[in-house]
C-alpha cells in the first residue's frame, strides 16, 4: 500500500505551528527590504496569515491551534521582549525622556479613547486602538487585549490602524525634518515620543543621523517601558466595570507583564546574559510574528471592511495632536 502526504498526519499544534512559523520567518525576511522596513515583522506577519486563508485547506488545518499559538505564544513573545528594554542606559540618559513620556501616554491613552468613543467604536477596539497608537503599536494593543477580553478581529483592526497611521506618520516627520530647526538629538526625540513602532521611531530618527536613532531610541523605550503598569491598570478597571454585571468575574490583569519587567531587570544588571539578549529578543519577535499570523488567519473580513473607517479616522486625528504634543514638548522641554 503507498503512504500519501496528507495535512491530516500532521498533529493538530503541528500544522498551525508550522504555518506560522512560515508566516514569522517570512515577515523577518520582508521587513528587511527597503520600504517593508517601515511596516515592520509584526505587521507582516499579520498580513500574512490574513492571506493564507484563501488557502482554503491549509488555514482549515491550521486554525485548530492558532487560538493556543495566539495566546500563548504572544505571552511568552512579549515576556522575552523585556530583555530588549535596557534599564541602566534609559535612567542614565533618559529620565528627561521617560518624565515626557508618561505625560504623552497618560494624555493620548485618553484623548483616544475620548474621541474614539465619541466616533461611536466600541469600548473594547477604542482601549486597544488608544493603547497601541500611545504606547509601543502592535505589542501594546497585544498585551492589553487579555485585559480587555478582546475579540480576534478587534485586535486585528487596531494592530492595522496602528501600522498605518504609524507608516503615514513616520513619512510626514522624515519630511518635517529639514525644516523644523531640531538639532538631530531633539529629531529623534520627536520620534520616539510621537511614532507608535519602534521601527517607525527608528526609521525616522535616522534621518537625522545616528545621534538621532540613539535619542529615538531611548524616548520610545520610555514609552514601552509604560507598557506594563498601563496593562495592569486596565486589567483593574476592566474588573471593576465588569464586576456589577458578571457574578464572579475574575480580574484580567496581564501577569505576564510581570514577567516581562522581570527580563528587563535581569538583562539590565546582569552582565552575563549581555551576550544571549540579541538572541532572546529575536526569539521574542519570531513568536509574537507567528501570534500576530495566527491572529490573521482567524480575522474576519467582512467586520475590518465594516467597522474600519470611524477607528481608523478617530486615531488620525488623536496621531496629528500626539504629534502637535510631541513638538511642544521637544521645543521647550529638550
Amino acid at each position: 500500500m503507498t503512504s500519501t502526504i496528507s495535512l491530516r498526519g500532521i498533529p493538530r499544534l503541528g500544522v498551525g505551528f508550522l504555518v506560522t512559523l512560515l508566516c514569522s520567518l517570512a515577515g523577518y525576511a520582508l521587513a528587511k527590504l527597503p520600504g517593508f522596513s517601515l511596516i515592520g515583522q509584526l505587521v507582516l506577519a499579520l498580513l500574512l496569515g490574513m492571506a493564507l486563508q484563501f488557502v482554503r485547506p491549509l488555514t482549515h488545518a491550521a486554525q485548530r491551534s492558532t487560538p493556543f499559538i495566539a495566546n500563548k505564544f504572544l505571552r511568552a513573545g512579549i515576556i522575552l521582549l523585556g530583555f530588549k528594554l535596557n534599564l541602566v542606559i534609559l535612567m542614565s540618559a533618559g529620565l528627561h525622556s521617560l518624565t515626557a513620556a508618561v505625560l504623552v501616554v497618560a494624555v493620548m491613552i485618553t484623548l483616544n479613547y475620548i474621541v474614539a468613543r465619541l466616533f461611536h467604536v466600541r469600548h473594547t477596539l477604542a482601549l486597544l486602538t488608544a493603547c497601541g497608537c500611545s504606547i509601543c503599536g502592535a505589542a501594546a494593543v497585544m498585551g492589553v487585549s487579555s485585559a480587555v477580553r478582546s475579540k480576534t478581529d478587534e485586535s486585528v483592526l487596531a494592530v492595522a490602524i496602528v501600522a498605518i497611521l504609524g507608516t503615514v506618520f513616520t513619512l510626514i516627520e522624515v519630511g518635517l525634518q529639514p525644516v523644523l530647526g531640531f538639532s538631530p538629538e531633539q529629531f529623534g526625540v520627536l520620534a520616539g515620543l510621537s511614532l507608535h513602532e519602534i521601527a517607525h521611531a527608528v526609521a525616522a530618527g535616522g534621518s537625522a543621523g545616528m545621534v538621532g536613532t540613539d535619542s529615538a531610541i531611548i524616548a520610545k523605550l520610555s514609552r514601552v517601558l509604560l507598557l506594563a503598569p498601563v496593562a495592569v491598570i486596565i486589567g483593574l478597571i476592566e474588573a471593576r466595570r465588569h464586576r456589577d454585571a458578571e457574578a464572579g468575574f475574575s480580574v484580567p490583569i496581564p501577569w505576564f507583564m510581570g514577567g516581562f519587567l522581570l527580563a528587563s531587570a535581569l538583562g539590565s544588571y546582569l552582565p552575563v546574559l549581555a551576550a544571549a539578549i540579541p538572541s532572546f529578543v529575536q526569539l521574542a519577535y519570531l513568536l509574537l510574528g507567528m501570534a500576530m499570523a495566527a491572529l490573521g488567519l482567524n480575522v474576519n473580513f467582512g467586520v475590518i471592511l465594516r467597522e474600519g473607517f470611524r477607528p481608523l479616522a478617530s486615531a488620525t486625528i488623536c496621531s496629528f495632536v500626539l504629534l502637535g504634543l510631541a513638538l511642544s514638548l521637544v521645543h521647550f522641554w529638550f
